[in-house]
């Protein structure tokens, strides 16, 4: 017969044992957690790139677009143009993410709420490129992000293709906002304008620095732009209704070689938008085939 003692004290070493592994698993997994980032994506675009790259997100941005189903429970922080620092701040987050254009926007809020954004570059398919990259290195996504870029370069070579032995049309390019009593003019610089570049386009406007300017009718006119890009920045139904109304009161659009051939296009999104996304492969197809349409198509 075994000693009762004996069975106890194995008993309480197996339970010893038992409650030091059911620790560190509890350790494990609480560390885990800690380690995981906590990410929040002020803008629509950085929600595309944290879905290609598989990125957990606790925050959001306020939008018509359709949101990734893992992200459509994610707590909204507010539009992209004026994100809510407090709701950010509330969230804790590891990271916080938008993009370069809007710096100058709100960047001194979240300074205020001792909040450090990082602000992406998104002017051109380049610079996406090397966003994808730097973020798949920073989350171990790097498989992720590179087939991301292949699809791009695909792309690309595409398109460098439909160009070879014709000559580059004048593009203008220009981008409403809802509200506006005006547009702007869309150099190389921004990035519908670095599409056309990669489509074998010549934008009649050009800038060292500048993405966007000031529209002028005589240059304009003087430009004689072939193909004509409307980039309808958010509530595209009311942007080109103000693009008609424009076209329709100013006669010097009817000089143009765009408007008189019909090769006057409307840029929409999800597939376009002012900074660089992830339909930048799809985008980049569409305004080749604009630009360089097949015989017959009828311009």
């Amino acid at each position: 017969m075994q000693n009762p003692r004996k069975i106890g004290l194995w008993s309480l070493t197996i339970l010893l044992v038992l409650g030091i592994i059911g620790g560190g698993f509890a350790w494990q997994h609480q560390q885990q957690k800690q380690r995981q980032p906590r990410i929040v994506a002020t803008t629509y675009a950085v929600v595309q790139i944290a879905d290609k790259l598989d990125l957990p997100l606790v925050g959001i941005p306020t939008t018509a677009n359709q949101i990734p189903k893992r992200y459509q429970h994610v707590t909204k922080v507010g539009s992209p143009m004026n994100p809510s620092v407090e709701k950010i701040t509330a969230l804790k987050p590891t990271a916080v993410y938008s993009v370069t254009t809007l710096s100058d926007q709100f960047g001194k809020a979240f300074k205020a709420q001792h909040v450090a954004p990082h602000f992406l570059d998104l002017t051109s398919v380049a610079h996406l490129e090397t966003t994808l990259t730097q973020l798949g290195k920073r989350y171990q996504r790097q498989s992720a992000a590179t087939k991301q870029i292949a699809k791009i370069q695909a792309a690309k070579r595409t398109a460098k293709r439909r160009t070879q032995n014709q000559p580059a049309p004048r593009v203008l390019v220009i981008m409403g906002l809802p509200g506006a009593t005006t547009y702007m003019v869309a150099t190389n610089r921004a990035y519908v304008g670095d599409l056309v570049r990669l489509a074998g386009g010549k934008n009649v406007f050009t800038s060292k620095n500048q993405e966007y300017m000031q529209p002028n009718d005589e240059a304009i006119q003087k430009a004689n732009p072939q193909v004509i890009l409307r980039l309808e920045h958010a509530m595209p139904k009311m942007v080109t209704s103000q693009f008609n109304q424009e076209f329709k009161a100013n006669k010097m659009w009817a000089t143009t070689s765009a408007v008189k051939h019909h090769r006057v296009y409307d840029l929409q999104e999800p597939t376009f938008d002012a900074t660089a996304n992830m339909q930048a492969a799809t985008a980049l197809k569409q305004v080749s085939h604009w630009l360089y349409p097949a015989k017959g198509a009828g311009v």
